[in-house]
């Protein structure tokens, strides 16, 4: 067992945020991963546009679901052996998508026990992480953890969708099962729980974190007790609410349905990849950019502007698909830019109105809001392109509905909650 710091110059809460990060990397690769699947298993098997959809709607909303109780546990059973069972789960299910022969096969994997897989390693995972290691630059870490999303698109749907178009889906696949097995040995050699494990303070405090406080008796009773007192406070709906949208305009909408638009207006799916991955690397600074200025400015009037832009961007989507203009990647650096940069001023709100100690569960039914517009979008736009042929209905209600949540969110943390937040373990007691 690891006694102290393997560097004595560098604070073991850096070393877990870079295994964290890379975790979360490989995740948002099994996350991506769908999106240059649709065309292939439509071709190959003869599915429909929603019947494929279906399967990823139930792997977006399951990964939000899990994520109030996969809290929970990392609470009780710490990070590590969460991820661990997250990683080997996760690999099996990938590896097992390679045998698909039915619909209904490919929506028990890849919709449920990847959703399930996913969502233990969910952004909650980075809060739960930053919110224990870290009492300085908590925006900043969060905002790099959140771009790793955006990270593992950079890095693999460009070289999936090369395998999908030389050496079929599966090739693709079993890529995505060797990044999951060497993410798992390096969480089993080197993640860490709890500074306390290594005889270490948390960034920035002085103070040994007390143990106990991170002890939860039962993680369900404590997520619904999360999701109990949240529903009393209007600040937890209109977070979630916007969260919602959020989901809708982003991993739902851009992350499930851009590449198949692209492909309905004759663009190979190589290219269509190479635009998200440009989003990815825009996000990457646009995410970190965002947890530098949720430290030091309203994250009120950041989520405004965050979703307002957003907005805009979606509305001109539909007039970006012209192959002779270069609209369609001027629409890839600004939205990248914005893409889930909504997640670090967020994260500051929960912590702000309901405490550090609660960050990991009430993020959690936040970002289970943000799954459940997801997968809605992501059905229901599969949807209207089976009945009209096109995606512009889709993009265009994503992009009004971002336009009326800039508004909205200017209503939170306006003073409704106004004792001081305790936390939910030990109103448990």
């Amino acid at each position: 067992m690891l006694k102290r710091p393997i560097f004595q110059s560098l604070h073991y809460a850096w070393i877990v945020v870079g295994i964290t990060f890379l975790t979360l990397i490989v995740t948002a690769a099994v996350r991506a991963t769908p999106s240059i699947l649709i065309v292939p298993l439509e071709q190959e098997f003869g599915w429909s546009r929603a019947t494929i959809s279906f399967a990823i709607s139930i792997n977006l909303l399951l990964y939000g679901l899990i994520g109030p109780f996969a809290a929970g546990l990392l609470n009780r059973y710490g990070s590590r052996r969460v991820m661990m069972i997250s990683l080997a789960l996760l690999s099996g299910g990938v590896a097992l998508t390679t045998l698909i022969r039915t619909s209904w096969q490919l929506v028990l994997l890849w919709g449920i026990l990847v959703g399930t897989g996913t969502g233990m390693t969910a952004i909650v995972l980075g809060a739960t992480v930053v919110h224990r290691w870290f009492r300085k630059r908590q925006g900043l870490v969060i905002g790099i953890l959140t771009a790793s999303t955006a990270t593992g698109q950079l890095l693999f749907l460009p070289i999936l969708a090369h395998f999908v178009e030389q050496e079929g889906w599966r090739m693709a696949v079993w890529t995505v099962v060797a990044a999951l097995l060497v993410a798992l040995a390096i969480v089993s050699l080197g993640m860490r729980s709890d500074p306390s494990e290594i005889g270490v303070r948390p960034f920035g405090e002085d103070d040994l974190l007390s143990p106990e406080s991170m002890i939860a008796s039962d993680p369900v009773r404590e997520a619904f007790s999360a999701l109990g007192r949240g529903a009393r406070s209007i600040d937890f709906w209109l977070l979630a609410g916007s969260f919602f949208i959020c989901g809708a305009s982003t991993n739902g909408l851009i992350g499930t349905h851009l590449i198949p638009a692209c492909m309905d207006h004759g663009m190979p799916e190589v290219q269509g990849a190479g635009l998200l991955a440009m989003m990815g690397l825009f996000d990457l600074v646009g995410t970190t950019a965002s947890g530098w200025l949720s430290d030091r400015f309203s994250n009120r009037w950041l989520l405004f502007t965050y979703y307002g832009l957003r907005g805009l961007s979606l509305l001109f989507l539909p007039q970006a698909f012209d192959p002779t203009t270069h609209r369609l990647t001027i629409f890839a650096v600004f939205y990248g830019l914005d893409w889930i940069a909504t997640v670090p001023p967020t994260v500051g709100l929960i912590a702000k109105i309901f405490g550090r100690e609660n960050v990991g569960l009430m993020f959690g039914w936040v970002l289970a809001a943000h799954q459940l517009g997801a997968a809605t979008i992501a059905y229901l736009a599969g949807f209207i392109r089976s009945m009209v042929g096109s995606y512009d209905l889709a993009f265009i209600l994503s992009g009004s509905a971002c336009v009326f949540t800039a508004l909205g969110v200017l209503l939170i943390d306006r003073g409704a909650n106004e004792r001081a937040p305790r936390p939910l373990a030990e109103m448990l007691r």
